[in-house]
């Protein structure tokens, strides 16, 4: 089964409060075994510039979108709003 990624392209609107998505959500990515692969400030080479890039891998697309579907996850993502601009997307692996 192939693995599954997030790929999450967030700026920081408000730094004081995005701490308290930063405070919740590794509880959901831990509950679906989610592992970060990159996250930090990128370059932007073409298209929208971005303050940072973040690659989360899961283990399937369903492990992906159960982790995004969660109690936990939704809870910490009504931190996210008004904190920051952000385009996240699912993706499935080759392998």
């Amino acid at each position: 089964m192939p693995k599954a990624y997030w790929i999450a392209n967030v700026t920081v609107t408000d730094p004081d409060k995005y701490t308290d998505y930063q405070a919740l959500a590794p509880e959901a990515f831990a509950a679906h075994g989610a592992r970060f692969l990159a996250r930090g400030d990128a370059e932007t080479l073409e298209g929208t510039p971005w303050q940072r890039r973040v690659v989360i891998e899961f283990d399937s697309l369903e492990a992906a979108r159960a982790c995004y579907e969660s109690d936990a996850y939704q809870a910490a993502r009504t931190h996210r709003e008004g904190a920051c601009e952000a385009d996240i997307a699912i993706i499935e692996g080759l392998e």
